[in-house]
């Protein structure tokens, strides 16, 4: 005891100090009354360094494992996180493929970061990506652009501009979302952007001329028939070399066995039809909605209304078809060896004569 201080009296009641050298008093009451000070609290276990992040988190052979994964993906949540955020889910990522695990970092933490990290970074570049050619921005965009589609199909000028807008919109993520493997070069790119625009406008004003006389619903799908139109002219121009040269094939390790172009027809029909399916319910089920209630006194007190209730549906359609439609196929397809080119064939054979099945990653 310090001279000069002297010693508080227990209040009433109260047990007496322990003294130096005695255990602390027993009993019910006894942690409450003597807690363990937090700096000699003992630390969570370290997170082992075994778990594979460069993989999704869930089971990828199965639909339900492959919509949880693009559920997270296409988070729209994700845009609004800080640049400080991306760049500590960057650290903490980076650090783990490096070996370095955080003290204190659960799996949760981890790959929520990962997931993070994913969706603000290119996984071939590591560079940041645009903020609206991200997966995570395609929700929000998209219910934008189609509910004003969908709303704005009357006049010529109106589905000039949208469509323009829509199909500029495609180009900045395809763009984005280039494989680090297979780059798209500006020529390529324009290209597609030129005529997959000039597809979709031609579609949408021919069907529109031929929808004059028919019922007032038929004429709300015209966008969705543009739409679907543009996805079977862009796509394939914007992967053409890998349907000239063909894409990577690999056995159930990874190791590469030689490119296919079967493999990139298989690849870019199934993109083709997830982007399609993606659109669909967005395009199908507002126009039939809107349909009805515009024969209603409400929206003719408030037309205003009409945009702000199409762009809320295809929204709410929007949120459960994306990850939806991105999970109808693996992202790591297959295809049996005897459905590949002859030569390829021969390829595979004479490094594994009994491969029946390889793999290869379809895109977005």
């Amino acid at each position: 005891m310090r001279a000069g201080i002297p010693p508080c009296p227990p209040a009433r009641g109260a047990s007496p100090p322990a003294r130096a050298g005695r255990d602390p008093p027993a009993g019910p009451g006894a942690a409450s009354a003597n807690p363990t000070p937090r700096r000699f609290q003992k630390m969570p276990p370290s997170l082992p360094a075994t778990i594979n992040i460069r993989e999704p988190r869930w089971d990828q052979s199965t639909f339900q494992g492959r919509a949880k994964h693009f559920f997270m993906v296409t988070d729209p949540r994700n845009l609004l996180l800080s640049g400080a955020t991306l760049e500590e889910a960057r650290r903490v990522v980076e650090d783990y493929r490096a070996g370095t695990v955080h003290p204190g970092l659960t799996e949760d933490q981890l790959w929520r970061a990962k997931y993070i990290y994913d969706s603000a970074f290119h996984p071939d570049t590591g560079e940041k990506m645009i903020l609206v050619g991200r997966m995570s921005a395609q929700v929000p965009m998209n219910m934008t652009i189609t509910g004003c589609m969908l709303t704005f199909y009357r006049t010529t000028p109106a589905v000039l501009f949208w469509q323009w807008v829509n199909q500029s919109f495609n180009a900045v993520v395809n763009y984005t979302n280039r494989s680090g493997d297979a780059p798209i070069t500006p020529s390529q790119l324009g290209t597609a952007y030129v005529s997959a625009t000039t597809g979709a406008v031609v579609t949408a004003l021919g069907l529109k001329s031929l929808t004059k006389h028919l019922p007032a619903i038929i004429g709300r799908y015209v966008p969705f028939a543009a739409v679907a139109a543009a996805n079977c002219i862009n796509i394939p121009l914007m992967r053409q070399r890998e349907l000239k040269l063909g894409i990577p094939v690999t056995d159930e390790n990874g190791n590469r066995l030689g490119e296919s172009t079967a493999a990139a027809q298989k690849a870019i029909f199934q993109v083709v039809v997830s982007r399609i399916g993606m659109a669909a319910p967005a395009m199908a089920i507002p126009p039939v909605i809107m349909n009805m209630l515009e024969k209603r006194a409400f929206l003719k007190r408030y037309p205003y209304l009409n945009a702000p209730l199409q762009v809320s549906l295809v929204g709410l359609c929007l949120v459960f078809a994306t990850p939806l439609c991105c999970a109808l196929f693996p992202q790591k397809s297959s295809m049996p060896v005897s459905s590949l080119e002859p030569e390829v064939q021969d390829q595979i054979r004479k490094k594994d004569p009994w491969l029946e099945t390889v793999y290869f990653n379809k895109g977005l």
